[in-house]
């Protein structure tokens, strides 16, 4: 049984044997995909239809409505897109497991218990959280100095949607356009530019980065951070103006080192390799 926590840069994806159940940080506390979950313990064909049936099921036996136990909560679909979906805290997890009749319900509980206790020690210890995340990049084989750049790229994106969020920006969607705004303003590409650039699909695009665009990356979600602290930018529209003005920072910065340099700064390389471990990206000077 798998303890891996995240397979993106923001945790929104943890896995269970060999099954993803993805999550969302709501009302300081985790939120759980219930089809996910019902994917995970009962492989059925069509989870969704599993939920529903069991919700008609339990209400005629027992009278309770499973439904109350939910949020409808925005999590990221196959296709990219992110989109309302029945999602549960813990405490409701466990108790709709109880519904499931499945060998794989006490192993999954015993899972459930460990993530949520990981993720108290890491509120509690917000170093722990660091140093799982470095343990899991350095596993699947990057080298050490990527690794702390990514790391810590990591928190200042995590500063920077704590911003954000306390400025009145709470939907996906919203987080999206703001970060492609600073995207466009830093490299002249939006994020999915930038993936086709570098020929990926699913993959997150930070984890393909070279150094030298993870730190212009970051420098690009720093400065809009404080920009807009500094501003007191409320609202998309003024969070609008604050990104495009960070990202400029971080634009001016880059094509001001690749005219020193005479090397683009953007590139093509990736870490895609059908090896089990990465292909070591070339170092930028």
């Amino acid at each position: 049984m798998s303890k891996e926590l995240p397979v993106n840069s923001h945790g929104k994806i943890i896995v269970f044997g060999a099954k993803q159940i993805r999550r969302i940080w709501h009302d300081e506390q985790w939120f759980f995909s219930i089809v996910d979950i019902i994917d995970a313990l009962t492989d059925s064909d069509n989870p969704r239809d599993y939920w529903y049936r069991m919700k008609r099921r339990e209400k005629e036996s027992s009278g309770i409505e499973l439904s109350t136990l939910c949020r409808q909560l925005k999590l990221t679909s196959a296709d990219g897109k992110s989109y309302k979906t029945d999602a549960v805290n813990t405490e409701a997890a466990f108790r709709i497991i109880q519904s499931i009749p499945s060998p794989k319900a006490e192993p999954f509980k015993r899972w459930l218990a460990e993530v949520g206790y990981q993720r108290v020690q890491e509120i509690e210890n917000p170093e722990l959280a660091q140093q799982r995340m470095r343990k899991l990049y350095q596993d699947k084989g990057y080298p050490d100095d990527w690794v702390e750049k990514r790391v810590r790229g990591i928190a200042v994106r995590d500063e920077l949607t704590g911003e954000w969020q306390k400025r009145g920006i709470q939907d996906q969607k919203d987080f999206a356009i703001l970060t492609g705004e600073i995207s466009k303003a830093t490299f002249g590409l939006t994020p999915a530019d930038y993936k086709k650039l570098k020929g990926l699909k699913r993959e997150n695009l930070r984890d393909h980065m070279t150094d030298l665009e993870l730190i212009f990356t970051m420098l690009g979600e720093a400065a809009t951070t404080e920009i807009a602290r500094n501003k007191d930018a409320q609202g998309l529209q003024k969070n609008k103006l604050a990104a495009r003005a960070g990202g400029a920072v971080a634009g001016n910065a880059r094509r001001q080192l690749e005219a020193k340099s005479g090397r683009k700064v953007i590139t093509r390389d990736n870490y895609l390799t059908e090896k089990p471990k990465p292909k070591r990206l070339p170092k930028s000077e």
